[in-house]
């Protein structure tokens, strides 16, 4: 047996509230485990702690769970009749057996003081990790405001709308009042969830650098026009989450152009990170005269340590949501700002909408941010990269697809996995059409992106298979004129498709998913034991028997699936 495999934690994701009464308990071994058992009773079914009792406990069999490339994770549900537990496990590989304790492994079972043994102490209700309940049900749609759609809202003076490569200097005019008018285009596209790249006023035309977090840039309208937007949407049936961009400012921040001007006299001098003063009139901040982010002078780093400034970013959001009605903030740069500052915010702003869905930028795996005192989920770029990884290594085997989307999930609770922001491009990434090699590759893995756990984001354009480059590439026009085209309507009518399963199927909006290896890249997984998705990687027809009809399917004729073919249909 792998000794060194063998892990646990009596903390989230490993041990985790999923509800008031209900526990989840994973184990991770090595993949040659072949059963394992918890044994576990309350702690003080044999008497009060420390009064040399010994105790026997039940034994619970685990699961196997997921399967990953170099091990296995196991999982059980317990209701402790006293909302507390006391637990070890019992780890077999044929007559092998261990016992694990939180103290360690041993061969021998010992349940007395002599031990310690893993403990849950109380299942404190204000403890279960609970994003929003309907966030799970949410097709979320990503709007570039310059780039989607022009209303009339923003101020003139815009480029020509045109195809094509675009770079971060050039203004083509989108506005709130453009995004409002196509509402019922992205509601008939099966769209319930809008999230709006940055909107207030800002120097730049992305809106990363803000000058003035209480007003909407001149460009796309004004707040009347925001509180229409969030109305019209409401009346749609679509949720709206705002950019809100609290890691760092841009150079026309009052406060920072007050610490520019006078130094540590500033009032607002500790809301940022200065080491040196006087400041150079410009250039990027690699010689250490103050923080920035990703050294860009122009955007000088928020100190969100600092009590006054984040008094000051509370009363902003809790503005927003009263004024505007938003049921949703995402935070730029997520993983840099305080996390006390992101506590005593989520307190206040859930105090005010306790289902407001906070959603953290995070590019990596982030369990410390959703523990359920900060965020609510971040946005899921580390799935993203394992299906990039599956679909671009044209070598790896199906089960490689389990192993990675797996190892994904065994990171959070599963209301968490249920509730991540699952995404396959966006505003700083190339675009999922510029990086396949095909489009039965593209949308192979939209139907992944739809099929899997998470709350997924379509990217605006990508219905139309809209291209684009790198950041800023990746933020072009709009292709309207598309949708009146054969093309755009048939790829439209499959987004639909996908995004009305998505929506509709109960089994798709929970975290349950089992993976079954097929032959070579033939992708398999069931959705809460309703659904099977087949994705035919390979190079080769896949035969398939003849099953229920299909819910969507593309490269299907009832016997077998075509290479980049689509199978999605109920067990």
């Amino acid at each position: 047996m792998n000794l060194a495999a063998i892990f646990h934690e009596a903390r989230v994701p490993m041990c985790c509230m999923t509800d008031e009464r209900t526990l989840q308990i994973t184990l991770q071994t090595g993949r040659e485990v072949t059963a394992a058992e918890l044994i576990c009773a309350d702690p003080y079914e044999a008497g009060i702690a420390g009064g040399g009792e010994s105790w026997q406990g039940r034994r619970v069999p685990l699961d196997p769970w997921l399967e990953l490339e170099r091990h296995r994770i196991w999982r059980v549900t317990v209701q402790p009749p006293y909302r507390r537990l006391r637990y070890v496990f019992c780890i077999q590989d044929g007559d092998e057996r261990w016992y694990l304790y939180e103290d360690g492994l041993r061969r021998d079972l010992q349940l007395d003081e002599r031990v310690q043994c893993f403990l849950m102490p109380w299942m404190n209700p204000a403890d279960c990790i609970a994003p929003p309940d309907w966030v799970r049900r949410t097709v979320w749609y990503q709007v570039y405001p310059d780039r989607f759609c022009r209303g009339g809202s923003g101020r003139g003076g815009a480029l020509p709308w045109r195809r094509g490569p675009v770079t971060n200097r050039e203004r083509f005019g989108g506005d709130l009042a453009g995004i409002a008018q196509k509402l019922p285009y992205l509601a008939s596209l099966g769209v319930n969830g809008l999230y709006l790249n940055p909107i207030f006023a800002a120097r730049s035309f992305h809106k990363y650098d803000t000058a003035d977090y209480t007003r909407v840039d001149p460009d796309f309208g004004t707040g009347a026009d925001l509180e229409a937007l969030v109305r019209q949407a409401h009346e749609q049936g679509i949720r709206v989450m705002l950019d809100a961009v609290f890691n760092h400012c841009g150079p026309d921040f009052a406060p920072w152009r007050d610490v520019v001007a006078h130094g540590p006299a500033s009032p607002w001098w500790n809301w940022f990170f200065v080491n040196q003063w006087p400041l150079p009139a410009k250039g990027d901040t690699r010689p250490g005269q103050y923080f920035s982010f990703a050294f860009h002078g122009g955007m000088p780093k928020l100190n969100t340590n600092d009590p006054g400034l984040q008094e000051y970013l509370i009363r902003l959001c809790e503005d927003w949501v009263r004024r505007y009605g938003i049921d949703g903030l995402r935070f730029d740069v997520g993983n840099e700002v305080s996390h006390a500052f992101l506590r005593r915010l989520r307190a206040r702003l859930k105090a005010l909408k306790p289902d407001l869905y906070l959603l953290g930028e995070i590019w990596h795996d982030a369990p410390a941010w959703l523990e359920g005192d900060e965020y609510d989920a971040v946005m899921h770029y580390p799935l993203q990269s394992a299906l990039r990884r599956f679909f671009e290594d044209k070598g790896q085997p199906a089960a490689a697809f389990g192993w990675d989307v797996g190892r994904c999930l065994a990171v959070y609770p599963p209301q968490v996995s249920a509730a991540q922001f699952t995404l396959l491009d966006s505003h700083d990434t190339i675009r999922l059409r510029s990086r396949v090699g095909s489009e039965d590759e593209f949308w192979q893995q939209l139907a992944a992106l739809l099929t899997l756990p998470g709350s997924p984001c379509l990217y605006y354009g990508t219905e139309l298979a809209l291209a684009g480059g790198h950041d800023p590439d990746c933020r072009r026009c709009m292709p309207w004129d598309e949708l009146d085209t054969g093309a755009g309507r048939a790829r439209v009518q499959t987004l639909r498709a996908l995004a009305a399963l998505r929506r509709q199927e109960p089994a798709l909006q929970g975290s349950e998913v089992r993976f079954f290896p097929g032959p070579g890249r033939l992708v398999h997984y069931r959705r809460g034991g309703a659904l099977d998705v087949f994705l035919n990687a390979g190079a080769a027809p896949c035969p398939l028997d003849a099953g229920r009809s299909p819910a969507v399917a593309r490269g299907w004729d009832g016997r077998a699936l075509a290479p980049g073919g689509v199978l999605i249909r109920p067990v």
